[in-house]
């Protein structure tokens, strides 16, 4: 494949890390301390949301592998249903002028739509990388990209999030970045194709589909690794606001000397350039953790990542100001760049190995239930979020005091949210990955099977 159809089918990672992250990052904040929806009342929402959104995502891999048109399996997925996630998108951030349980249920709502819709074009974009890059290189090369544009949306999604809302506020910042949204998943579809030989034969039944996924070891051990990390991405995504707010003390404006003269940061941009730092920091680590999965395999670096990430989180215990947590986000940078490409190497891995299993390419039924187990991780975060919170004593803030001082108490919770429980997850999912069993030997005898196969009864596109 062509050097820019890889660019441009690996562009679709820029809408679905703005979307997803800002999702992820903002809605409870903006609906909780902005709103003022109850902390707890918001928590066990997002627990059942939890439950409906693991749901979802084996019945809609499960339909994409069922999928017969012409275009393909996936492409028809990522076309129809762009246009409406985009637009579901707008429509968390311009909530009706409501209070109370109408909020909270339009809240719900909203964001069961969103997540629906975003589970299956998403899905079926994922579903496309083991089936468009069977090669070790390729695979490497493709997710470096990915997670370069992937690494654009974080940093728009999550660190410029308050700098844009300052502007131009949380609707139209909701209209701007659903609008890149739509367009780099569209964008995404000029550089992807299918092979009409893998939908040739008929797919597993649903409930056979699921034995089977199931009975794969390596999967399983994937799952296990992988619902670890996105705990951990999703539980720093939504303490970030809070701990800039409350444990850094980003409520004011900030003067600096810079450029010869004095800057005044205000706290949206303080809290974008404390999240941009990490982001940066992941940029050129991404070509290190590159290199070190190419020499030392996937599985292996992965683990690697996983305890320099936990390392560098613990300065966060102790960082008060925004310099001190600048400094701690740099650390923070190294090893969140290796977590961000190195499980879709190891998915794809396990894709390949089932194919020897079934004699069927089930890359849907794999991205979807891997979406099935990690969204507990969205559950399990809600219900810690909310509840430390609330055992903590926080103080939610109201019209009359938007700002509240926060006990000592809610103070330490929110430090142990932002590096406690995250690094006992990180240290869990290390000791998970190392007996993940596909890799060295086990791992070169199924890609040269594969390869085998393939060679045999495939024609790969060019």
């Amino acid at each position: 494949m062509t050097r820019w159809r890889k660019i441009a089918y690996s562009s679709g990672s820029l809408g679905t890390a703005l979307s997803y992250q800002t999702f992820s990052t903002y809605i409870q904040f903006l609906y909780i301390d902005l709103l003022g929806l109850a902390a707890n009342l918001v928590g066990w929402g997002w627990a059942i949301y939890g439950i409906w959104n693991a749901i979802n995502d084996p019945w809609a891999g499960q339909l994409s592998d069922r999928t017969r048109t012409r275009w393909g399996r996936r492409r028809p997925w990522i076309a129809v249903l762009t246009v409406p996630l985009a637009l579901c998108f707008v429509l968390l951030w311009t909530p009706p002028n409501w209070e109370g349980m109408p909020l909270f249920w339009y809240f719900f709502l909203i964001v069961m739509l969103f997540d629906t819709l975003w589970t299956f074009v998403v899905m079926n974009w994922t579903a496309l990388f083991p089936e468009m890059f069977p090669d070790n290189d390729e695979r490497a090369e493709v997710s470096g990209w990915r997670q370069l544009f992937s690494i654009i949306g974080l940093i728009l999604g999550i660190a410029l999030t308050p700098a844009v809302v300052d502007m131009i506020g949380w609707a139209g910042m909701g209209i701007v970045f659903g609008v890149i949204t739509g367009v780099s998943l569209l964008a995404s579809l000029l550089g992807s194709f299918e092979h009409p030989e893998f939908s040739a034969d008929p797919p597993l039944p649903f409930v056979q589909a699921l034995k089977a996924t199931f009975a794969n070891r390596s999967f399983r051990w994937f799952l296990t690794t992988n619902l670890l990390v996105q705990f951990v991405f999703l539980m720093l995504a939504a303490t970030v606001p809070f701990y800039a707010k409350y444990v850094l003390r980003i409520q004011a404006p900030l003067s600096v000397r810079a450029f010869g003269g004095d800057l005044t940061l205000d706290p949206g941009l303080q809290t974008s350039l404390l999240l941009g730092t990490i982001f940066l920091v992941s940029i050129p680590m991404l070509y290190l953790w590159t290199k070190i999965a190419q020499r030392y395999g996937a599985r292996n670096a992965l683990i690697v990542a996983c305890l320099a990430f936990a390392a560098a989180l613990s300065p966060l215990f102790f960082a008060d100001s925004f310099g001190s947590g600048v400094i701690a986000m740099a650390f923070a940078g190294v090893g969140f760049a290796g977590l961000l490409m190195l499980t879709d190497l190891l998915i794809a891995d396990v894709v390949d190995e089932d194919e020897l299993t079934t004699g069927l390419r089930r890359e849907g039924m794999f991205f979807g239930m891997n979406g099935f187990v990690i969204r507990f991780a969205y559950s399990a975060q809600g219900i810690i979020l909310g509840n430390v919170l609330t055992l903590t004593g926080y103080v939610t803030p109201t019209d009359l005091v938007p700002n509240p001082a926060q006990p000592a108490s809610a103070v330490m919770g929110l430090r142990f949210l932002m590096a406690g429980v995250p690094m006992i997850a990180l240290v869990l999912a290390a000791a998970a990955a190392t007996v993940y069993p596909l890799h060295g030997e086990r791992l070169a005898q199924v890609k040269a099977e594969v390869a085998q196969r393939h060679a045999v009864g495939v024609k790969r596109e060019a």
